[in-house]
């Protein structure tokens, strides 16, 4: 039995879902800027629901809803929902992206996904971590598709993907409008190559900023800038 997760303002059950919380998300959360103040949130693939729960944490967005296509993460998302103090402003559809991309009319301020990696032709025993894990469920070329239909005229788009899909994500992004304001390379440690990156694309054309982010100098010594980040979630930190 897999134990919940406590966050500073809300716990997440995880039991029921093949992702389990990790860094990756957390740290996806705590970087999308909410700066613009998002009325409308979406939360493509929402697993556990804890993209849905940090935004709701750090911005007013009345309306943040999240969809998962695995039915057992979908209940447990909806519950997570259910038992935060942010239960009103938070709502989890049961479907396919491109299913709710044709069905939606509606458009978001702000849409934000830790798709599913790893492209490769390994797969597990496990098919709804399978799912959670690989991108024929949910391949970047159907994630920017759903994006350009869904994301509102001065909306913002943040996704964390491994680095070395960048160009080739970019190249998608850009092919449909979409072009990228901040890039964030991150790193285990400072000896370590970069594993992921994270990104925030719009509509409008801007100079990119990069930056990078090292987590830790060492084991559990965690660097001030991921400290910063994380603080208002993690409850150690």
């Amino acid at each position: 039995m897999t134990k919940p997760f406590k966050f500073k303002q809300f716990t997440v059950n995880q039991d029921r879902c093949a992702m389990k919380i990790g860094t990756d998300g957390v740290l996806l959360g705590a970087w999308a800027s909410v700066d613009e103040n998002p009325f409308s949130v979406l939360d493509i693939g929402a697993g556990t629901g804890v993209l849905s729960l940090m935004i709701a944490q750090r911005s007013a967005a009345e309306n943040i809803e999240a969809i998962e296509i695995d039915a057992d993460a979908y209940e447990q998302c909806a519950d997570n929902f259910e038992n935060s103090a942010w239960a009103d402003r938070l709502f989890c559809y049961h479907a396919s992206l491109l299913e709710f991309t044709e069905e939606i009319n509606d458009k978001y301020d702000l849409i934000i996904c830790n798709p599913p990696f790893y492209a490769e032709d390994y797969k597990t025993t496990d098919s709804s971590r399978d799912l959670a894990r690989f991108n024929d469920a949910m391949p970047f070329s159907h994630l920017i598709y759903a994006v350009k239909n869904l994301l509102s005229e001065d909306g913002i788009f943040s996704v964390i993907i491994p680095y070395k899909e960048e160009a080739n994500f970019v190249k998608l992004a850009i092919k449909a409008d979409l072009f990228p304001n901040r890039i964030c390379h991150l790193k285990g440690n400072p000896e370590a190559e970069f594993k992921r990156n994270l990104l925030e694309f719009s509509f409008k054309k801007t100079e990119t900023t990069t930056s990078t982010l090292v987590i830790e100098t060492s084991r559990h010594q965690y660097t001030e800038d991921y400290i910063t980040l994380t603080k208002d979630f993690y409850l150690k930190m």
